[in-house]
């Protein structure tokens, strides 16, 4: 063999390959079939081999995203004989988006081949990027695995495109050029920089004003970023007035397209600007009321009212407006009040509107007595209100700039939230941020707590805590602190400690300020607990490792009093759901002019009536009929959500706004409050669906919508999917225990529709679900349902 070279090279090899078989097949083989594998398998290579296998792909790169694509393996084995893919091959398909390390769902399925080795591998995505592909048998990859992919944004969708910074309404200065920042996306959100076609048109249209002739009064000009994604579109008005702009794309606005312009001159932008510039003096303008309404009840004086006047006699009782009645319309910072005066010196109160992206202005024509520009304001919470005012634009715009300053230049909740904490940081950044020790002891973690925190000034409670449990010996690299905020808001909010309590007996219930509370149980205890959660968002706002939650479930009543809002009687369906369903949908739903009902709420102690409470003045001798009987129910959330727990939410307020003042809570609602202060939780999707209740339906509803609504959940964002628990139940948190101790259980219910938006009941924890026909079409539906419906009672 020495003297035999090619012999010799060509044993060694021989016993190579044979080695190299005999390992592959012991690392890749299932262990429980080796048995039938013979040497002369091994020496033959009659074994499913990795490296032998094949990929091919079904398109070229990039490939736009949301198409369903999909690939082959094929299968060999060493020899490079087919290898059946119907045997259990362990073949494993991993395909994840590298930037946002997200795992997409994939479908296998053996093809009928006349070998029957090949697998199709068939996947969706909708996230532009470059993606990872790993296929691998065994642990091992195949051929030249992970391979890597890249997927591209689709076409615009108007629906997805939206305008950055937006407002409801506009204030331009005639003559002025002002630019419109418009970010491009396409259906699944991804930015785009196909922009240079993205505006087909605009549209400005000015009470009867004819839109052919508007031309004249505007111009445009389009310019892009490609590398930003974004068209800056710069509009210059040339007529002075209110008009109503739309912005499409293919004839389909974009989806914050619709928007008012108040365009002024010189002399009207120096007259707001002086205004809103004025401290301490709300501005006033003279109106006519011309709209039946009902009069709003008061909000509390700590809420903001800045004069002590008086109110309506007969607070919450219905006028009828025959005439129009000249009032006054005071502005300041935080609130739109309508005033009448008697006698020329009494003012009497009508409305409040808080200055807030919740009140919304909707502009007409000249009033047919006085000739003067009208407008109609509705915060949704009670009867819109038309008024009257010769300098109607003036008025609007100062309000409109009081609202762009309190919420920081955009109604976008992300945008609000920036502000929100920017603000925070600025307000606290004077005070020291050094550490402060805390000693706790975990037994007493509420009384410890106090002690310690017996004698802080706002200062000291901006500072770094550093806590210290007694008989601990750890050092407090945020985890000890982390724990205290946890313990100590357990501890706070749960019933046992009887300073809040739930409507309903379960642990699901929301919790809501103990009208009932022992007396030893001193309102010094809610400024604590205010303070604690006025810490946490403080703490929040400075970011990283500081960030703290309010674990509680709040509830909806109790959010909307800390920003101000009023009563009204939807919010029992989530906070109290039992006296929901039991005695405000029979009075909702039937004639009550025969209940006995009266403007009055028994109180019962033990079993027994202690008092009557008139909910208005005389109430008691006041009969509900079904002309007032809304009225009744709305006085009647008054007293049960707000009035009977004044004093606690006041003492909460007191403790919270010494971290955060009141004007940055109203920039809000109270749904943007939750998330806010609590967060998303922890959302678990397998465990919704393993937890969730499918009721009735078709085959066509079951095995197809359904399939694509869990893959719709399984895409989204844990902000989305808590919008879609707080649509669905209420709140944006799971009890403890997560869907599987939600009472009742999360249930989809099939509804009688086609392609329309999703609604929900919360006091059934029900998500109706119409049928569509495509999963693209049940997204954008359960997307657009969550996103506005989430908000207020809406779609409800």
């Amino acid at each position: 063999l020495f003297y035999n070279g090619p012999t010799f090279v060509f044993t060694i090899k021989f016993l190579c390959e044979l080695a190299a078989r005999v390992v592959s097949f012991l690392q890749n083989e299932d262990p429980g079939r080796r048995g039938d594998r013979s040497i002369y398998d091994y020496v033959r290579g009659n074994y499913l081999d990795p490296r032998s296998c094949k990929v091919s792909w079904d398109w070229k790169d990039p490939e736009e995203v949301g198409q369903t694509m999909s690939f082959r393996v094929q299968l060999f084995y060493k020899n490079g004989q087919p290898f059946p893919a119907h045997r259990p091959v362990g073949l494993r398909v991993n395909i994840t988006h590298i930037e946002l390390a997200l795992d997409i769902p994939i479908t296998q399925e053996v093809l009928q081949e006349p070998e029957s080795n090949v697998v199709k591998v068939a996947f969706t995505v909708r996230k532009a990027g470059r993606y990872e592909v790993a296929v691998k048998l065994g642990g091992l990859n195949v051929a030249y695995s992970p391979y890597y992919k890249i997927f591209k944004p689709g076409t615009v969708d108007p629906s997805k495109t939206k305008i950055a910074y937006h407002f409801s309404t506009l204030v331009l200065v005639y003559g002025q050029q002002h630019t419109l920042q418009i970010e491009p996306r396409d259906e699944y959100g991804n930015p785009t920089s196909n922009s240079t076609s993205l505006i087909d048109e605009v549209n400005y249209s000015l009470g009867t004003v004819d839109d052919d002739s508007l031309e004249e009064y505007y111009s445009k000009s389009v310019s892009s970023n490609k590398q930003l994604c974004q068209v800056l579109l710069k509009i210059t008005l040339r007529k002075k007035g209110c008009f109503r702009a739309r912005i499409s794309y293919t004839d389909l606005p974009l989806s914050n397209g619709e928007f008012d312009i108040i365009v002024l001159s010189e002399n009207e932008k120096n007259c707001v600007e002086k205004n809103v510039s004025t401290t301490g003096i709300s501005i006033y303008f003279e109106a006519y009321l011309y709209a039946s309404a009902l009069m709003a009840p008061q909000r509390r004086p700590s809420m903001g009212d800045e004069e002590d006047e008086h109110d309506s006699p007969v607070e919450g009782q219905p006028e009828k407006v025959k005439k129009p009645k000249k009032v006054y319309c005071y502005i300041s910072p935080k609130q739109l009040s309508v005033k009448e005066f008697y006698l020329k010196i009494i003012p009497w109160r009508l409305f409040t509107f808080r200055v807030c992206p919740g009140t919304k202005f909707t502009y007409y024509d000249p009033d047919p007595v006085h000739k003067y520009l009208t407008l109609v304001v509705d915060d949704g919470i009670q009867p819109p209100v038309e008024l009257s005012c010769k300098d109607r634009n003036i008025m609007a715009a100062t309000f409109i700039r009081f609202l762009h300053k309190n919420i920081g230049g955009s109604e976008t909740f992300q945008d609000k939230v920036s502000f929100f904490q920017r603000e925070l940081r600025h307000i606290h950044s004077k005070r020291p941020r050094t550490k402060t020790c805390l000693k706790i002891t975990r037994h007493c973690i509420l009384d410890s707590s106090l002690k310690s925190t017996r004698n802080f000034s706002v200062s000291d409670w901006s500072k770094n805590f550093e806590v210290v449990f007694q008989d601990e010996e750890a050092l407090d690299w945020g985890g000890p602190r982390r724990e205290w905020f946890e313990l100590v808001c357990k501890t706070l909010f749960d019933t046992t400690n009887q300073l809040f309590t739930r409507f309903s007996d379960d642990n699901q219930g929301l919790v809501h300020p103990n009208a009932e509370r022992p007396v030893h149980l001193r309102l010094k205890m809610y400024e604590f607990a205010g303070r604690v959660v006025g810490k946490c968002l403080y703490e929040s706002a400075l970011g990283g490792a500081y960030k703290q939650l309010v674990r509680a479930r709040f509830t909806r009543s109790f959010l909307a009093q800390l920003i101000g809002l009023r009563m009204n009687y939807k919010y029992f369906e989530t906070d109290d759901q039992e006296f929901y369903k039991t005695k405000v949908c029979f009075i909702l739903n039937n004639d009550v002019s025969e209940m006995d009902l009266v403007f009055a709420e028994e109180k019962y102690k033990s079993g027994q009536l202690e008092k009557v409470v008139e909910l208005i003045s005389g109430g008691a001798q006041i009969a509900v009929n079904n002309e007032n009987k809304m009225h009744y129910l709305n006085l009647l959330a008054q007293y049960r959500l707000a009035s009977q727990v004044r004093d606690e939410v006041e003492h909460f307020l007191k403790g919270l706004n010494e971290l955060v003042p009141e004007n940055l809570l109203a920039i809000f609602d109270e749904n943007e409050l939750e998330l806010l202060m609590c967060g998303t939780g922890d959302i678990n999707v397998q465990d919704f669906k393993a937890h969730a209740v499918v009721v009735g339906g078709s085959w066509h509803f079951r095995e197809k919508v359904m399939k694509w609504f869990w893959a719709v959940v399984s895409s989204f964002t844990q902000e989305e999917l808590a919008r879609l628990l707080q649509f669905t139940t209420g709140s944006s948190q799971l009890p403890p225990g997560g869907f599987n101790t939600l009472c009742p259980s999360f249930q989809i219910i099939a509804a009688p529709t086609h392609s329309t938006l999703p609604t929900a009941h919360t006091c059934f924890n029900q998500l109706c679900l119409p049928t569509y026909d495509s999963y693209e079409e049940l997204h954008k539906m359960l997307k657009l349902a969550i996103s506005e419906g989430s908000e207020g009672f809406g779609m409800l």
